[in-house]
């Protein structure tokens, strides 16, 4: 008898369109854009524009449901928490660099939300930069702060 063997894939690979998200998610394909037009989180988008998500993603929108429901922060409470995140020091960014970045300067969304352009970031896909996806939870987000305040 031979056994069958269940694919494996990594959490981050691109699987699930936006219907299939929003099912598993028990939400809405609009509020799901509505979620990525905020920033708060980037699908990957295959050439047709068509957008697929990851058990990452899943995870991390979770995440941004859980939030809401049950601490009750807003979609701009979110996106000012993401914003908040201080990826220049996260990427060692070059004070040239910081500079030129309105990431650095302005506190209403996240990095990960802006063009780069003259800055260390310009050349990298942010959906694939660290900061985009070591820091998706407030849990995680207050242990960096911690850890850079030396606390």
């Amino acid at each position: 008898m031979q056994t069958s063997k269940m694919l494996e894939f990594s959490d981050d690979k691109p699987l699930f369109p936006i219907s299939t998200a929003a099912k598993l998610l028990d939400i809405s394909v609009h509020t799901l854009r509505m979620y990525e037009r905020e920033g708060l989180f980037i699908p990957f988008k295959k050439k047709s524009s068509q957008r697929l998500f990851s058990k990452s993603d899943i995870e991390r929108i979770e995440c941004i449901r859980k939030a809401i429901k049950e601490s009750k922060i807003s979609i701009n409470g979110i996106r000012a928490i993401y914003s908040l995140i201080p990826c220049w020091e996260i990427k060692h960014c070059a004070k040239k660099s910081r500079d030129k970045c309105p990431a650095y300067w302005e506190h209403t969304q996240p990095c990960w939300s802006y063009k780069h352009e003259g800055n260390d970031c310009e050349n990298q896909k942010c959906r694939e930069c660290n900061v985009y996806n070591d820091y998706t939870d407030c849990g995680k987000i207050k242990n960096l702060i911690k850890t850079l305040s030396g606390k």
